[in-house]
């Protein structure tokens, strides 16, 4: 019986994402964000007095709200939509990249990072890129796949792993979400206004020296650029804040919350720091922050998806994978 497995090519890609519960069950979201929150590059308090904290008060109580959430939007015969889009994209990688050998990682969770790198390596593959699904660097969560890429390397002498910093001003993936912006305002119109709304930070990681919040704001310039549209019609906003302390700012809910009360009647919102939609993106957005746009006065919250599996992400991936020059 023939295989599924290509053959094996002299060159590895590892495209990964952030990871996922096996499970929408309280059990499994627990195990999920014990390993999550228990990364160093995540939550920089000492462990002795963090570990106490996370196991005997935040796991119990976040636990089944976060499987909660989850239950809302898992996909039936494909579970987890950052698992199952993450999929998608490495499948629809694979036939671009014919010469390459592609497996998709999550850097918490399975299929884990470090066990894919091995796999390519089983195979016989000693050139390996591995690309974060993270189009902007950020010391919690590209460095903490560099830390694993680091540690393959000790464990396999004979192998390259490379990891691609960042890609938020590459060209392709620049015009990738401007396109589907376009496409969204030809369907539906365009909007009041239009956000962008990126994963949150710690203030302090920032003034520390992660170039997170630059990145975010570079990408932003280059995306309002390739839309023909000035810089200040587009907002920039920062969600998902955890914790008590002081993160990126403007918050996304509360923009939201304040657009409506000052009459903006139609939002369309795109998540552009996200490759694939996700728990953040389809239940925190398109469900939370759309019911509090309605709930303080707006009419239409309009959410634009992830790039997903589309081809011109996959071509946009399969050229910074590949290190393929961009045509500006």
């Amino acid at each position: 019986m023939p295989s599924d497995t290509p053959a094996v090519s002299p060159r590895g890609l590892v495209i990964a994402n952030l990871g996922t519960p096996a499970a929408p069950t309280a059990e499994a979201v627990r195990a999920y964000l014990r390993e999550f929150l228990t990364d160093k590059r995540v939550v920089q308090i000492p462990h002795l007095l963090w570990k106490p904290l996370l196991d005997w008060v935040i796991l119990p109580r976040r636990s089944p709200v976060v499987a909660h959430k989850y239950a809302e939007i898992w996909m039936d015969g494909e579970g987890s939509p950052l698992l199952a889009y993450t999929l998608r994209l490495a499948q629809a990688l694979q036939a671009q990249l014919p010469d390459w050998r592609v497996l998709p990682a999550m850097r918490y969770g399975r299929p884990a990072l470090g066990e894919a790198i091995a796999r390519l390596h089983d195979e016989g593959i000693r050139d390996i890129t591995v690309l974060p699904l993270y189009p902007q660097y950020s010391t919690t969560t590209t460095a903490s796949m560099e830390d694993v890429a680091e540690a393959m390397r000790t464990r396999l002498p004979d192998a390259r792993i490379e990891v691609i910093r960042d890609y938020h001003r590459d060209p392709r993936w620049v015009q990738a979400i401007a396109t589907s912006i376009r496409a969204h305002w030809a369907t539906h119109g365009r909007g009041d206004r239009l956000m962008l709304s990126f994963h949150g930070l710690p203030e302090r990681l920032v003034k520390g020296g992660d170039p997170y919040a630059a990145q975010c704001e570079a990408g932003t310039q280059a995306i309002a650029d390739a839309l023909g549209i000035a810089r200040d019609e587009i907002l920039l906003t920062y969600q998902s804040r955890f914790g008590r302390e002081r993160w990126l700012q403007p918050y996304t809910l509360q923009t939201v919350e304040q657009l409506a009360r000052d009459g903006v009647r139609t939002l369309d919102v795109a998540c552009p720091g996200f490759a694939v939609d996700c728990l953040e993106t389809l239940e925190e957005i398109a469900m939370q922050n759309a019911d509090a746009f309605r709930a303080a006065g707006g009419k239409e919250f309009r959410y634009i998806p992830c790039l997903n599996d589309d081809p011109s992400h996959v071509a946009a991936l399969a050229g910074i994978a590949t290190g393929l020059e961009a045509r500006a």
